[in-house]
């Protein structure tokens, strides 16, 4: 994964601060962006997992902070619904003129009532996603609670949202009653996908079912079982952010015109603030490695080593049902499980000392199909002829170069 920390200005002139994430490869077969939960920011965590699955499945994703909140600048005081719809579009804008018109708008919480408003108005939006969005803005006043007279009676009130204050003025509770979101969901005529959990207390699941039955198909529904509304298990963000990018690609057209090149059509990419969470670009395929978390990973993907124990297990089976096609052997199914270790040669002669250990696959076999003991034997002669297990018996080199 790549990333570029940009700013750009709304329509009231106040500057922005996003950060786009790209494929490994920086070019993107589409682009997103992404409206964040009320009060939340570009760098809230759930955030971040649903944009970096996206990022693995090859979009550019956009996601920066609403006037007013993190580092964009403006007084959050004066800001409205509305003006949280105009945020969205001038992304759309700023994508569009230095990048690519993005096609995806993705939207969590309140940020999901944006996107529907914002794709509206957007030509270039294919499909939209909500995340546990309300139905109605006027659900949001109740976050407000005993403040809200304090807010109509004075013109403004402090209030206490996930833990910090935030200035609220009578001009916003105005605002979120003068729209209508599933109003406007009937006119929208765009594929979208709604994601709720059960289990939301802030934003309950009958807002989902008033959101579903005003979208005209196609529609879809996806149930965030046991998830709490700000997604803070990482799983579920990581999912919900996997099924979007799944889904989208249906109605978004995936073509990448890659000018990328290298020897085996293979990069990596590791951000400074991405711990071990490294994304892979193969061929067409987008992938992540990492590490375990007791190793200060996020455990985001398998290991390196993992990776290379995967390459002789594919390999293996690949070689094998080929062979078997080639003598007309029935192998219904062939299962190579593969486990990577280092372990002392069996002819050292000081296996007391570290130095004395080898790196060690071993490999374990499952056939599955009407073979006789001969058959079985030369099968097991052949997996030691796949191409993997004999590059890692040969005596390779690596040819490192500094690309300018």
């Amino acid at each position: 994964m790549s990333f570029e920390k940009i700013n750009f200005k709304n329509a009231q002139g106040y500057e922005l601060s996003g950060r786009l994430e790209l494929p490994a490869d920086r070019l993107p077969h589409n682009y997103a962006v992404f409206a964040h939960c009320f009060t939340c920011s570009k760098n809230f965590s759930a955030t971040k997992n649903i944009s970096r699955a996206l990022t693995n499945a090859g979009f550019g994703v956009l996601r920066f902070d609403f006037t007013g909140l993190g580092d964009s600048s403006g007084d959050f005081a004066d800001t409205n619904f509305s003006g949280n719809v105009d945020d969205l579009l001038a992304a759309v804008d700023y994508l569009k003129t230095s990048y690519k018109a993005p096609t995806l708008l993705i939207g969590h919480s309140l940020g999901g009532a944006a996107v529907i408003y914002a794709s509206a108005k957007a030509s270039s939006i294919k499909a939209v996603a909500t995340i546990g969005a309300p139905s109605d803005t006027k659900h949001v006043r109740h976050l407000f609670g005993d403040q809200i007279e304090a807010i109509t009676k004075n013109g403004e009130a402090v209030v206490q949202l996930s833990g910090r204050p935030f200035k609220i003025k009578e001009q916003f509770l105005k605002d979120l009653n003068e729209q209508e979101v599933t109003a406007t969901l009937k006119e929208l005529r765009k594929p979208i996908l709604i994601a709720h959990s059960p289990q939301d207390k802030t934003v309950g699941i009958a807002h989902a079912e008033k959101l579903y039955q005003a979208a005209m198909h196609p529609k879809s529904f996806i149930s965030l079982d046991g998830a709490d509304h700000l997604l803070m298990d990482k799983a579920d963000s990581i999912y919900i952010g996997e099924v979007i990018a799944s889904w989208a690609s249906r109605y978004v057209e995936q073509v990448n015109d890659s000018s990328f090149k290298t020897e085996n059509q293979v990069a990596a990419s590791l951000d400074r603030d991405a711990a071990f969470t490294t994304q892979i670009v193969a061929g067409r395929h987008y992938f992540t490695a990492d590490e375990p978390e007791s190793a200060g990973g996020n455990d985001f993907g398998p290991t390196p080593y993992e990776l290379l124990s995967s390459s002789l297990a594919a390999c293996t089976v690949m070689t094998i049902q080929m062979y078997a096609k080639r003598k007309q052997w029935n192998i219904e199914n062939v299962e190579c499980h593969v486990n990577y270790d280092k372990q002392h040669a069996f002819d050292c002669e000081n296996c007391e000392l570290e130095t004395a250990k080898i790196d060690t696959f071993t490999r374990e076999i499952k056939l599955t199909g009407d073979l006789d003991e001969k058959q079985i034997k030369r099968i097991l002669q052949i997996a030691d002829k796949c191409p993997v297990h004999k590059t890692l018996h040969s005596e390779n080199q690596v040819i490192t170069k500094l690309i300018n």
